[in-house]
């Protein structure tokens, strides 16, 4: 079954020329792009839909979610806002609520928030374990996890437990914890941060799970300076979440891992450096510094950060209005960070045809058909009309979600 999609108004691919076309059109056979290019060449297809000279996206790719959670934190966000400082302390809260509730209940609610992440133009995310901390709990959240998303990553070094030692809780995440959650998961990840993990207890939580044969990924320099950015890049972590406060040696460490980079067949790739704005708004930190990374060369990826504490929220686009108007990225390069950035983070930016790992992120003949239809002639207006809701109509792996 094939699809022609017509009367596109802008088409922006975000492959790797970063095409914008005009009038455009797309065909989508099965769960593939199989053509693109001016409306006046279409191919016949076995169905046609009118776009109404609307703008097409990738669908957003969001590569960093806590979806796996029950509880409310609406508390303490009340109180940050009357001037409260953020503390790592609040993920504890989430923990009890989260492994008192059911299986069910907590399938139910993550569905939930996929479904709502996919009517806002987001085709493929991430979540990660992290509020379970402890091994019968982290396990059961990776295995649900792995039934609502695309991607799944272990975060058992969150936060060490209240009334835990450090070390005795580091040596589990990094030997039983791992080895129950590892049937269910692609990535780990470590909060390195002061209140979290020390560089010595994230060093040991990045090696055991390298050893274990999973990608890396760090949460960062959230709330100072600190060893998140360098660990990452040594160990050679996929991406580098949250990165608010860099040094100059950071940014130069993050530029200089892609300096072997071949976006064509994926080699020499860097560390990502994901920007979550929402997140930086909640908790009233310094906006992290994206243009400061891109204009040194740095691959930049925008997520939302949905968790109940500091970031709940999925949508994309309201992270990129944030980064055009706040972080003086131009729109292209914000969609560009929400789409092809995140397929980057989560090591999925390239795959075709021949090798049936299909790309995400990005249109182009053979990549995935995750498909992002605004209510409006072209991208800018996602900045131009901040807050307006400009999803018209989304296809994920060709099968039309909205």
């Amino acid at each position: 079954m094939s699809t022609l999609i017509t009367n596109i108004a802008e088409l922006m691919t975000q492959d790797a020329d970063q095409r914008v076309l005009k009038n455009a059109a797309v065909v989508v056979e099965g769960e593939r792009i199989s053509w693109l290019g001016p409306a006046s060449e279409a191919p016949a297809a076995d169905d046609a839909v009118d776009a109404g000279g609307r703008a097409l996206l990738p669908g957003w790719v969001d590569s960093h979610t806590h979806l796996i959670f029950a509880g409310d934190r609406t508390a303490e966000f009340e109180a940050r806002m009357a001037g409260e400082s953020y503390s790592a302390g609040g993920i504890a809260v989430t923990t009890g609520a989260t492994r008192s509730t059911s299986d069910f209940d907590l399938t139910r609610l993550a569905m939930g928030r996929v479904s709502e992440a996919v009517s806002q133009g987001t085709t493929y995310l991430e979540t990660k374990t992290g509020y379970g901390l402890d091994v019968e709990n982290e396990a059961r959240s990776a295995r649900i996890a792995s039934t609502v998303a695309d991607e799944v990553t272990y975060l058992g070094a969150h936060l060490v437990p209240a009334g835990a030692d450090a070390e005795e809780y580091t040596e589990l995440v990094c030997g039983p914890m791992l080895a129950a959650v590892r049937p269910f998961v692609r990535w780990a990840d470590v909060f390195c941060e002061r209140g979290a993990f020390t560089e010595d207890q994230s060093r040991r939580v990045l090696q055991a799970c390298r050893d274990a044969g999973l990608g890396l990924r760090v949460h960062g320099n959230q709330l100072g300076e600190g060893p998140g950015v360098r660990l990452a890049v040594e160990f050679g972590a996929a991406s580098v979440d949250h990165v608010n406060y860099l040094s100059a040696a950071d940014v130069d460490a993050l530029a200089a891992s892609w300096s072997g980079w071949d976006s064509g067949s994926g080699t020499g790739r860097g560390t990502v450096a994901t920007c979550l704005p929402a997140c930086d708004l909640s908790t009233r930190q310094p906006l992290a510094p994206g243009r400061e990374l891109l204009d040194a060369g740095v691959q930049l990826a925008l997520a939302s950060n949905c968790n109940p504490g500091t970031s709940y929220t999925s949508s994309m686009a309201f992270c990129v209005t944030t980064a055009v108007l706040q972080m003086h990225l131009s729109v292209h390069e914000a969609v560009r960070a929400a789409t092809y950035g995140g397929a980057l983070a989560l090591g999925r930016e390239t795959g075709n045809d021949a090798d049936g790992e299909r790309a995400v992120g990005s249109i182009a003949v053979g990549h995935r058909a995750d498909l992002h239809l605004l209510n409006a002639p072209s991208a800018t207006h996602l900045a131009y009309r901040p807050g307006i809701p400009l999803t018209h109509a989304v296809w994920r792996a060709g099968v039309r979600a909205r």
